[in-house]
């Protein structure tokens, strides 16, 4: 008798990233076994009749790979049970299949992670989502070979222990604080759950290890600050442009590089006559439904027939980063702004100043920002009613002072 090896596409478990997993089944003696392959992809990559990933799809060949490869290791096992003349059947190919994989290293299922996120580009996942990744699995890489002297290390080894090492790691030789030390546990957090539904671990390290996350302070302008900006008469001309950038921003809640990618394809206007920014956010791939209010109207409008982007398709005269945010340092300068401002500070000033201080719900806010969670936005609402209490307070100080003033004759 021979064994039956398939793949097939399982969509009742889809993620909230809207991907499904890819499983293994196989069949002998009218019995079958199935399991995880630990690959994540949308429907459309998924090509049934060939059982693989489709060729067009990003990072197909090395996930295609994978599974050939589980194919020939599940071969492997059942010709050398059958030679051996032994009694066995499925279940007795799946605890040599898993025993196989048991020592599989934690880089290479990181590995198997990051090839699945280049599967699912434009699908819930950015190229930016995916650098950040990369990133992390460098810092794991530097522990393991420059900390443990290893190449590699199995999954099965990675316990309380090892997530402190790497904790302490990544703080001291890097200097990374305590945020970014939390988001490189969160990325090895989610490959360890990857492991988890390759039936690599039956249980994720994570559970007994916590990382905290420090709440960080997000700088805002006031109301009178930002009318400050706009108003200013400025006489040179790179400063007035990065002011303007600035303040589109402001009244969009749009962040540096989605401003920069910004064309006419994204400007649009409704049936209602209601001009939108809608664009697909360049962090987390989520789209944004923006109605442009008048100021940021007026921007564009300004820079229709800009020399310096005449002829080109976007509709800002976006400069670098580094640039935008040395230059606003000079108008903050200029406008009196004893304040840091830098492109991140517009998109925080719109989610406070501009739309929660003026009764925008907090719901509306979250679509308006492209947030994938409403936690994220909730983090603003924060920072405003912090904002409410100084101002509270400041406004009691004035008031004590006037009762405790001696009264005039």
């Amino acid at each position: 008798m021979k064994i039956v090896i398939n793949y097939f596409f399982r969509k009742s478990r889809k993620t909230n990233g809207g991907t499904s997993p890819v499983y293994v089944r196989f069949t002998f003696k009218n019995k079958r076994v199935e399991l995880s392959t630990g690959i994540f992809v949308s429907q459309n990559c998924w090509d049934t009749r060939k059982q693989r990933i489709k060729e067009k799809v990003p990072g197909s060949r090395i996930l295609n790979e994978r599974l050939d490869k589980i194919r020939t290791e599940i071969q492997d096992i059942f010709n050398q049970l059958r030679s051996s003349n032994e009694e066995f059947d499925v279940n007795t190919i799946k605890q040599k299949l898993l025993k196989t994989q048991e020592s599989k290293g934690i880089l290479e299922i990181f590995d198997y992670y990051l090839d699945s996120i280049l599967a699912k580009l434009n699908k819930g996942y950015s190229m930016e989502t995916y650098k950040h990744y990369k990133s992390s699995r460098k810092r794991l890489s530097e522990f393991i070979t420059k900390k443990l002297k290893r190449s590699d290390i199995s999954v099965l080894s990675i316990d309380y222990k090892f997530l402190n090492a790497f904790d302490v790691f990544i703080k001291k030789n890097f200097n990374n604080s305590q945020n970014t030390a939390w988001n490189y546990h969160k990325h090895l957090r989610r490959v360890l759950n990857l492991a988890i539904s390759m039936d690599y671990i039956d249980k994720n390290p994570y559970s007994k290890f916590k990382v905290g996350l420090n709440e960080t302070h997000r700088e805002i302008l006031s109301n009178e600050e930002l009318k400050r900006i706009e108003e200013k008469q400025i006489q040179i001309e790179r400063l007035a442009v990065v002011r303007d950038i600035f303040v589109f921003a402001c009244y969009t809640g749009l962040s540096f590089s989605d401003i920069a990618k910004l064309s006419a394809i994204h400007h649009q206007q409704k049936n209602d006559g209601r001009e939108w920014i809608i664009i697909d956010r360049n962090k987390t791939n989520n789209r944004c439904r923006i109605p442009l209010l008048p100021k940021a109207k007026e921007i564009l409008k300004k820079y229709e027939d800009y020399p310096k982007i005449s002829g080109k398709a976007i509709l800002l005269p976006v400069l670098t980063n580094q640039k935008m945010n040395s230059y606003l340092k000079e108008l903050g300068d200029i406008c009196n702004i004893n304040k840091n401002i830098t492109m991140h500070i517009a998109r925080h000033t719109f989610a406070t100043t501009v739309t929660l201080s003026n009764g925008v719900p907090i719901e509306t806010v979250s679509k308006l920002l492209g947030h994938s969670s409403l936690k994220t936005t909730q983090i603003y609402a924060k920072v405003l009613d912090k904002k409410i209490a100084e101002d509270m307070e400041l406004l009691e100080s004035k008031l004590n002072q006037v009762q405790t003033s001696p009264p005039k004759d």
